[in-house]
């Protein structure tokens, strides 16, 4: 009899045994598909010396001798042999989607899946919405950009593989949506967890009610970080009646969605096993950081099934603290983690390590004074003395007041994070935006 508490019970509740079992079988064939037909890989192994041997690396534990695989790598990799790059493993024949990166750190990556890489794909997004406690007798509207970008489409169909009715809405148009949902029945939302913040107004505007009387009683969000502070759950479940889930944490590079919360743990559960093997490093060091309880370094992930773009030892830029790795409540297995921020976006400022997240959490609590969205923007290398913050005013910021309103934010960063920045204010929705709606935190000048 199927455990319902779990959309693939037999990998989501693999015992530690069992999953060095099921990553040590599956290894080596990866990697011999990989080093035979993926020509990156191959130069990447003859630059650094080593032979393309399945068998000496099938091994997990020699993983750590491979080089590293980085999103330049894929940029230029595509650049060489447009469309899909050099680390095309498959014929072009065999792809049967494509999707392509926001971009948001720079040039976008083209992402091509064969009908087992999707597969795999569904397989794992259905087993992050079940986690975070969507079931097939559901209703839900999903609001992510369909465009091109993995979060619309590869995400609608993860919805749709728990068995829940999915309503394909996309971005835009917000007085319809509303209409949409009560009009429908809707009783779950699939966006981004800002969103929420823009349709408040709209609901109370059109409809004439508050949010939480419009029926929606679950929130899938994923795509922008923040659900890791508590205040910003609290103020949407609060406002709209629902209960706030963290669903649909992925890298679009090597899977869609692999990680969510569930209805017992707050932190995110790693859910990939089987398709993914992770590691963490150092970021400055590089070595490996064995995954355990208190740990923090930057996830680097293998494909383990991976036919179209497979990669190896895959550099994530994402900085995880490790907070679990024993059974959960709920029964899962996987590893649970927390995004403390991108290696790529880290600022050393007086000696002091600092994430846009933090400055994010300072801006929580001033909404709608301010939008939530800011800059950082820096103009020559590391020492760093203080930052420049661009930081949106919000719909309830008098420009009267804009002064001591920058004051306000530069005290708070100042008392959470031990730095010290300049603010500048700058009007709503000035800050320029990729086409999936993200706001590029770090903008380097020089």
């Amino acid at each position: 009899m199927r455990d319902l508490s779990m959309f693939n019970a037999e990998m989501e509740a693999l015992s530690p045994a069992d999953q060095d079992r099921v990553e040590r079988e599956r290894l080596p064939r990866q990697l011999e598909h990989v080093f035979a037909r993926s020509r990156m890989v191959r130069d990447k192994l003859s630059a650094a010396g080593l032979d393309p041997d399945p068998s000496r690396f099938g091994d997990p534990d020699r993983l750590a001798e491979l080089p590293f695989i980085t999103k330049t790598d894929l940029r230029a990799s595509q650049e060489r042999e447009p469309p899909f790059g050099d680390f095309l493993a498959v014929s072009p024949e065999a792809v049967q989607r494509v999707h392509r990166t926001s971009g948001t750190t720079g040039r976008f990556v083209y992402t091509a899946l064969t009908r087992n890489d999707l597969a795999v794909t569904h397989d794992c997004g259905a087993r992050a919405f079940w986690s975070a406690g969507l079931r097939p007798h559901h209703r839900v509207i999903h609001c992510l950009n369909y465009c091109l970008w993995m979060g619309g489409y590869t995400d609608h169909a993860n919805l749709e593989n728990t068995g829940a009715t999915v309503f394909p809405y996309g971005v835009g148009n917000s007085r319809q949506l509303v209409r949409v949902i009560r009009e429908a029945g809707i009783d779950t939302i699939s966006s981004t967890p800002s969103y929420p913040n823009v349709l408040e107004g709209v609901v109370r505007e059109e409809l004439d009610i508050e949010p939480r009387d419009l029926g929606l009683r679950l929130g899938l969000f994923g795509g922008e970080p923040g659900l890791d502070d508590p205040n910003v759950r609290q103020r949407i479940e609060a406002t709209w009646g629902l209960t706030v889930r963290n669903a649909n944490y992925g890298v679009s590079d090597l899977l869609c969605n692999f990680a969510a919360q569930c209805e017992e743990n707050p932190d995110l559960h790693f859910l990939g096993q089987g398709a993914l093997l992770a590691r963490l490093i150092e970021p400055h060091e590089e070595g490996d950081v064995p995954v355990r309880e208190g740990a923090v370094g930057e996830m680097v992930l293998t494909h383990l099934q991976k036919e179209a773009q497979p990669l190896v030892r895959y550099r994530t830029s994402d900085i995880l603290e490790i907070t679990g790795t024993g059974p959960c409540r709920c029964g899962r297995t996987g590893f649970r983690f927390r995004v403390v921020g991108r290696s790529d976006d880290m600022l050393h400022v007086r000696g002091i390590n600092v994430f846009p997240g933090g400055i994010a959490r300072v801006l929580e609590p001033l909404l709608p004074e301010v939008t939530g969205e800011f800059q950082i923007v820096v103009n020559h290398p590391s020492p760093y003395t203080q930052l420049d913050v661009a930081v949106e005013q919000g719909p309830a910021a008098a420009p009267e007041d804009a002064a001591a309103l920058a004051r306000r934010v530069e005290a708070g960063v100042k008392d959470a994070l031990g730095i010290t920045v300049r603010v500048d204010l700058v009007p709503a929705g000035s800050i320029q935006r990729t086409d999936t709606g993200k706001v590029r935190r770090v903008l380097k000048t020089y």
